[in-house]
């Protein structure tokens, strides 16, 4: 039975083999309620590769993806959804032929508490549009965007859904100075508010702004998983983003 004390994200052994290639491998850990886990790791380190296995996007090789008690592990990402599981895409993917108002109105009728009338569900779209700080006219369509209110587009999608776990795969890419100043407000808001987040980010502001944990990945694998400056001090992450002879020029 769900408690409390259930975490909202267990990883348990996860793995993701592409051929002889190793994606991911073995990545274990707990994630508690109303956390927020920031995820680092240089690129091809496995962290986008986390989120679709968490969101069922790619099928495990092995392990298991529990979310507040409930094993998602190999489900697919519209039952994920329905679970209370909300994701962005590094690459945004609207509707094209939809306006922004319409895209987010989608994702209000699919999530765990469905709108399924079109007025309710586009009240949700403008509360979310709003929420984001969204600056285009609702009825633009994604071609119309800016970089910054794309990026909006995808995050107003998810929070549509109303989940309980929100993935965030560098959302705030390509977003300048008081863009993302924006966007982290947002995301302690949503904590405050009681949801789970796992943000992926190149960022070292963003994870140092929000996160309660920051995970790093190399090479597939779990490096360390604690608090931020800790992390972000130790060398082997220093190493595993600037290469073996800036420590080596660093302990001199």
């Amino acid at each position: 039975m769900n408690t409390p004390t259930t975490p909202a994200l267990q990883i348990r052994n996860l793995s993701r083999r592409f051929g002889g290639l190793a994606a991911l491998s073995d990545l274990s850990f707990t994630l508690a309620p109303g956390q927020i886990l920031g995820v680092i790791g240089p690129n091809g380190a496995g962290k986008s590769t986390f989120i679709n296995l968490v969101t069922g996007h790619l099928r495990p090789s092995t392990g298991q993806v529990l979310v507040h008690g409930a094993d998602l592990t190999g489900k697919r990402p519209w039952r994920v959804a329905a679970a209370g599981v909300a994701r962005t895409f590094q690459i945004v993917k609207p509707f094209r032929g939809m306006t922004a108002r319409e895209n987010v109105a989608i994702s209000a009728m699919y999530g765990p508490t469905p709108r399924r009338s079109k007025r309710a569900a586009l009240a949700v779209a403008d509360e979310a549009l709003e929420r984001t700080g969204f600056t285009a006219a609702h009825t633009a369509t994604p071609n119309e965007l800016s970089v910054a209110d794309a990026r909006r587009l995808e995050l107003a999608k998810a929070l549509a859904l109303r989940p309980r776990l929100l993935l965030l795969d560098e959302v705030m890419a390509g977003l300048r100075g008081k863009e993302i100043d924006r966007c982290l407000e947002l995301v302690h808001r949503l904590r405050e508010e009681g949801m789970t987040i796992v943000v992926v980010e190149h960022l070292m502001k963003a994870i140092l702004s929000v996160s309660d944990q920051v995970l790093v990945l190399h090479q597939g694998r779990l490096l360390i998983l604690g608090e931020p400056h800790a992390v972000l001090s130790d060398d082997r992450v220093i190493e595993a983003y600037l290469g073996q002879r800036y420590v080596q020029r660093k302990a001199r």
